[in-house]
């Protein structure tokens, strides 16, 4: 194993974590996950003639498209679990907040990037760490962003029917600010970055195309030789007139 010297985290602990969500990230997508929420065969229509695209290119581009919505959330693991490696009290438990410092009262949500909560998410969030100061005076509880709007850890302001809430020990920190606070490095996170599409290299090398797997195509085939008829045929087969598509 060659050395990534990120000195935050080992060698090894971070080619595994970095492996082990490379082995969740989903490359794998059959005709039943493909047609999951049924296909708009009309829109794949409109797609590959305004775009000027074969309609075999508009159904790579819909897996690659399907199998995304499952890697935000793997993306989210990726994130969240490698604090499991920061030791010093840290902690990813299975239920609760997303990382835990019961020693220093740190206590923590994690979301992938700052506009990914709607009102509703933002306020029920707001509440569920409002709680825990109530039953904690020493309690810090931090919502952290990994693609925030700028670098910061500031005091959170919820407004709740048109009335602003704000607490110092509600933070808003964005993922730079959150690696130097449990690592003690303010270019941690950057690190962190700059070493990935290696560490990516180093583990795609070791598993080669085994993670690869799409059977779309050949599944279409067996509806039919053509790809737009097999997917008329798979959104709309009960309906009338299409007996004979």
């Amino acid at each position: 194993m060659r050395a990534y010297n990120l000195g935050f985290i080992s060698d090894e602990d971070i080619y595994n974590h970095v492996k082990e969500t490379v082995l969740r990230y989903s490359a794998n997508i059959d005709l039943k996950g493909f047609n999951k929420n049924i296909i708009d065969p009309i829109k794949l229509t409109f797609d590959a003639k305004v775009y000027g695209r074969t309609m075999e290119e508009v159904v790579a581009s819909e897996c690659i498209r399907q199998m995304d919505k499952s890697n935000n959330n793997h993306i989210g693991y990726f994130h969240q679990n490698l604090f499991r490696y920061a030791g010093n009290g840290w902690s990813v438990p299975t239920q609760g907040f997303d990382v835990v410092n019961e020693g220093r009262h740190i206590y923590v949500e994690m979301k992938n990037k700052h506009n990914t909560m709607n009102s509703a998410a933002s306020q029920k969030t707001y509440m569920k760490m409002q709680n825990k100061i109530v039953r904690d005076s020493h309690a810090i509880c931090m919502l952290v962003e990994v693609i925030a709007t700028k670098s910061q850890d500031k005091t959170w302001v919820v407004t709740v029917d048109k009335e602003q809430f704000n607490n110092d020990h509600i933070r808003r920190v964005s993922i730079d600010k959150f690696y130097e606070i449990v690592f003690g490095d303010s270019a941690a996170f950057a690190k962190l970055c700059k070493t990935l599409p290696t560490i990516l290299d180093d583990v795609i090398k070791e598993l080669g195309n085994s993670t690869n797997q799409n059977t779309v195509f050949s599944e279409l085939a067996r509806i039919s030789p053509n790809i737009i008829k097999s997917l008329y045929l798979l959104a709309f087969k009960t309906y009338e007139g299409f007996e004979n598509f």
